[in-house]
């Protein structure tokens, strides 16, 4: 009789359904996450495939890849079938895929727009359960000077001391700063607070001819742009 853990074994699939197979033949970008993860994992349980074990794993995190490399190894342990090793090189594929996140980011020498900032702040800031205020400096050519975390606060705000953020300005000789923090709870929509903060430092600024050219609040998977959206006056 043959055992349910054999049928479930991908070696026991026909070829376009194993995920390495799939992956030879018709390339990375034609497998799903599930099948991605299930390359990592290699094994599924005495119950389910590889694949299956995979879509358990995305489904505890609705399927959300953020909040998939914000689960510790012993979260990801939880799931049947997954060890310490399996854990590990799930964590260490995503983190791979964050740095090369920044790594293509860093590649562009300048910040034409709200996009452009988005992708070069994603990597240091997505992963928070707190909020972090970060500011990049650029010189007159929309170059980044570099990217400094301000300050970090509670689940609900965080304290961005003007004094902070433009002596950083005069020392770098920055002729131009771009604003940053992020809403844990996913939401990028701006408070009240948020817009008293952007209008503030936007004043700060021209008092010492730098300009605050944008405010960008990053959620789960999207952004606000002050600039984008007309709100930054």
């Amino acid at each position: 009789m043959t055992d349910i853990s054999e049928k479930k074994s991908i070696k026991n699939w026909a070829a376009d359904d194993r995920p390495r197979e799939k992956m030879i033949a018709k390339g990375k970008t034609a497998l799903s996450n599930a099948e991605l993860i299930a390359i990592l994992i290699g094994s599924g349980n005495n119950t389910m495939s590889a694949v299956e074990l995979a879509r358990e794993i995305l489904d505890s995190v609705d399927n959300n890849l953020i909040d998939l490399s914000n689960l510790s190894l012993d979260e990801l342990m939880t799931h049947k079938g997954i060890g310490e090793a399996k854990a590990i090189s799930i964590a260490a594929a995503l983190e791979l895929g964050k740095r090369r996140r920044g790594a293509e980011a860093t590649l562009k020498s300048t910040v034409n727009n709200a996009a452009d900032a988005y992708e070069y702040f994603l990597p240091h800031i997505e992963d928070f359960g707190q909020e972090h205020f970060l500011v990049m400096y650029l010189n007159r050519s929309n170059q980044v000077l570099k990217i400094e975390c301000i300050s970090t606060g509670g689940i609900t705000n965080t304290i961005a001391d003007p004094k902070i953020i433009f002596k950083k300005a005069l020392t770098l000789n920055a002729t131009a700063i771009i604003l940053c923090h992020n809403h844990p709870s996913g939401n990028p929509r701006p408070s009240q607070e948020d817009f008293n903060l952007t209008h503030k430092l936007r004043a700060a600024g021209k008092l010492l001819d730098i300009s605050v050219v944008d405010h960008i609040i990053v959620g789960a998977e999207k952004y606000y742009s002050f600039a984008e959206n007309g709100t930054l006056e």
